[in-house]
């Protein structure tokens, strides 16, 4: 086994490894206990299974792969690995990101006061220590405003502060929350921080970008669909209906941000609302997006980002153009249903061979309780699906939910049910950004 064609590869899914071996690569893999499937242990070359959020298990493992057989690079893409990658780059003078760099991105506050120092349009933010500090953030920012986790994922634990009235309810919420686990799936985070930032007023986006050396390629600019009461994520689609002005002052944000924060190498995953001033800044990750976005982008623009992720290092993939240009529209939708029990799943597999199916993901097992939406763990599944063009693709995953994913279920009050498809918004008004508006009285 030649380490310089070697991959530590931490955490993550087969498609992964199965694109790592695609490139030629030897693959070893440090997995989670809970995550291990059958396919890892038969493509990767070395898979040792420890708790990747135990830094003692992790350097122990790693020093040990690195005398033998060795290897030339550490990903992850997964939010619990990043860290331990980052600071495996470090240790073995590896070239890729480091720690420092990954924690100022992941860690929601450490990012927030690292872009307070140099970016004019930074969102305004503080520690939630008190009850106090509540009262404090409303009279300084106003309301509404936004209470989160520091360190978690897929919206757990996020609410707003519509009026000094709700103050209580969000301070009891985050005292119920602190300590415990971030979702009821994975469990590996465990809710300690939380933070308070300016709520941005405006629709929001994900930028899909690859980073090649410090030449950062937005690949994609991704429609986020939600709705007021909750934070859960009701769908996702590309290319974002955007006038192209405003797709363009989104690429120089997103780019200007990486820079800021000192990001070279590698694949991101962005959110940003854009409000009068432009786009501005929510949180990043140094992973590919959830809810088979990165299906979504291989539909539309035919590239992969997880081959590039685990290609890069190793120099094995081109860099891509300035601007990739979409062949098609490609979008999410989630699967939900009114509260109650599930009694019975069916049509996944059929749903998954129908044309231009991308996934098909459904995590409702007959028994499981269907909650009211709160978060994404909520949901009862997604399909993701290309169409001629980004609202095509809207349409048509709504269509395959209908027709072909049967979630049935008793309700709460005991009537019978059927989960469907989230009902998303058509495309967003854009606030005209401000530079935009001066731009075009000059």
């Amino acid at each position: 086994m030649n380490p310089e064609r070697t991959l530590l590869l931490i955490g993550g899914r087969d498609e992964a490894l199965v694109q790592a071996r695609k490139l030629g690569l030897n693959v070893l893999l440090l997995q989670h206990p809970d995550k291990i499937t059958e396919e890892q242990r038969q493509l990767a070359d070395i898979v040792r299974v420890v708790d990747f959020t135990e830094w003692a298990l992790v350097e122990a493992a790693a020093r040990d792969l690195y005398r033998f057989p060795g290897f030339a690079a550490v990903v992850s893409l997964t939010e619990p690995g990043l860290e331990p990658a980052g600071r495996l780059n470090d240790m073995f003078s590896l070239g890729g990101t480091g720690y420092e760099v990954t924690h100022r991105i992941r860690d929601k506050w450490a990012m927030r006061r690292h872009l307070a120092e140099r970016d004019p349009l930074a969102v305004g933010a503080a520690l939630l220590r008190e009850r106090a500090d509540l009262t404090e953030f409303g009279a300084r920012h106003g309301y509404p405003f936004i209470v989160k986790p520091i360190d978690a994922t897929a919206s757990v634990g996020v609410c707003s502060v519509d009026g000094p009235g709700d103050i209580d309810r969000v301070w009891a919420h985050v005292q119920g929350l602190r300590g415990t686990r971030t979702d009821r799936i994975s469990t590996m985070y465990l809710l300690q921080d939380f933070m308070m930032e300016e709520y941005v007023d405006g629709p929001e986006y994900s930028v899909e970008s690859f980073s090649f050396a410090g030449r950062h390629v937005v690949v994609a600019i991704t429609e986020k669909f939600t709705e007021v009461g909750h934070f859960a994520e009701l769908g996702h689609a590309l290319p974002a209906r955007l006038p192209e002005a405003v797709r363009e002052q989104v690429r120089d944000r997103v780019s200007r941000f990486l820079d800021l924060m000192g990001f070279a190498d590698g694949v991101c995953h962005t959110e940003l609302r854009i409000d009068p001033s432009g786009p501005r800044i929510i949180e990043s990750h140094n992973r590919l997006g959830g809810d088979a976005i990165s299906d979504l982008v291989a539909g539309a623009y035919g590239i992969d980002l997880t081959t590039l992720a685990v290609g890069w290092p190793f120099r094995l993939v081109d860099e891509l153009p300035d601007r990739p240009v979409a062949h098609a529209g490609a979008s999410t939708r989630t699967v939900i249903g009114e509260p109650g029990r599930v009694t019975s799943v069916s049509g996944a597999e059929a749903a998954a061979a129908q044309e231009g199916v991308l996934a098909v993901q459904i995590t409702a097992a007959p028994g499981d309780t269907v909650r009211a939406l709160r978060d994404n763990w909520d949901r009862l599944g997604l399909v993701a699906v290309t169409g001629s063009d980004t609202t095509d693709a809207i349409e048509r995953g709504a269509r395959l939910i209908r027709d072909s994913i049967d979630i049935r279920l008793v309700t709460a009050d005991g009537r019978p049910g059927r989960a469907y498809p989230a009902e998303v918004a058509g495309p967003a008004e854009v606030p005209v950004p401000a530079a935009l508006t001066a731009t075009a009285e000059r």
